[in-house]
């Protein structure tokens, strides 16, 4: 009995007493297992591991929360999963980051083990696709092409994935994308392939011609008009991020996350309701939560 698909070269024994799949991993009805018709196949590969629990919690004997959940049930946690890894990056935990990726990692094994079960695709198809697709990207690496710089390379990834699909740069971009990365990533792939401004001086008039079109929007008070250019000027500050080498979604959320730090701190000063303070009393109290704010940066 083999459990996976295993490479020629992994190691392998004959069963025999005390040496079997449970030894792999003890699991109801596995101590049946007749010892002579068994192979032992050493667990010693974290992802192996994983990939055969994945696939014991699916199984007859497995768990009926796991057993009920579909690709589309799933995809909540996918997400969640991938939030809470960013958060560890943003506050530089790496115990924290070690235990978000292995929750990140369990939704990807937990969709190839769905889709084995269904016949959609074999366990290790995306493993083999994504494989190819990463020696056939970089042929600066596994062939002979010769690239000057990193923007020379993602030059060339666009190239070999518009030859591979035949379709416009900014279709790979998924429309599920929050709107701030999707932006990004639009106005990144458009630039690549030469639609930009001349230089940084451009983004920044650009920011000012957008604001004008706004004033006069909201004069004219047509609110999908407003929306329009709201969104015309929030692309163009994407723009200036981008330019600036800097994630704009990572900007938006570390600023979220120290107006949080400075409303929490203002409410906890706050000698009185929140809703009876002056703007006077407001602007003193955001000051104070600032100025705090800083030291704590300072002496972490």
């Amino acid at each position: 009995m083999i459990v996976l698909d295993w490479p020629s070269s992994h190691p392998i024994a004959p069963g025999a007493y005390g040496v079997g799949i449970a030894d792999l991993l003890p699991y109801p009805g596995s101590e049946h297992i007749a010892k002579e018709s068994t192979i032992y196949i050493p667990a010693d590969q974290p992802f192996i591991k994983l990939s055969v629990i994945m696939d014991l919690l699916l199984g007859p004997h497995g768990c009926p929360w796991d057993r009920e959940q579909t690709h589309a049930s799933l995809k909540k946690y996918l997400l969640e999963e991938a939030y809470e890894t960013i958060e560890a990056i943003d506050h530089n935990d790496p115990e924290a980051l070690a235990e978000e990726l292995g929750d990140l990692i369990l939704q990807p094994v937990f969709h190839m083990r769905l889709a084995e079960r269904t016949g959609s695709f074999e366990f290790n198809e995306p493993l083999k696709r994504i494989t190819d697709k990463l020696i056939r990207r970089h042929p600066h690496v596994f062939g002979e092409t010769l690239v000057a710089d990193s923007d020379e390379v993602l030059k060339n990834w666009d190239k070999i994935k518009q030859t591979e699909k035949e379709r416009s740069i900014l279709a790979g971009v998924p429309q599920a994308l929050p709107a701030l990365a999707r932006a990004h990533e639009v106005s990144k792939r458009a630039a690549r392939s030469g639609f930009e401004w001349p230089d940084f001086e451009g983004v920044l008039d650009k920011v000012h011609e957008e604001v004008a079109e706004l004033r006069e929007a909201v004069a004219g008070g047509d609110k999908a008009h407003i929306r329009d250019e709201i969104g015309d000027l929030l692309f163009t500050i994407v723009n200036i991020a981008r330019w600036q080498k800097i994630d704009a979604e990572d900007a938006l959320r570390l600023m979220l996350n120290r107006f949080q730090g400075r409303f929490e701190s203002m409410e906890a000063s706050a000698e009185k309701p929140l809703q009876e303070l002056t703007p006077a009393e407001w602007d003193q109290l955001w000051n104070q939560a600032k100025e705090s704010q800083k030291g704590a940066d300072l002496n972490p």
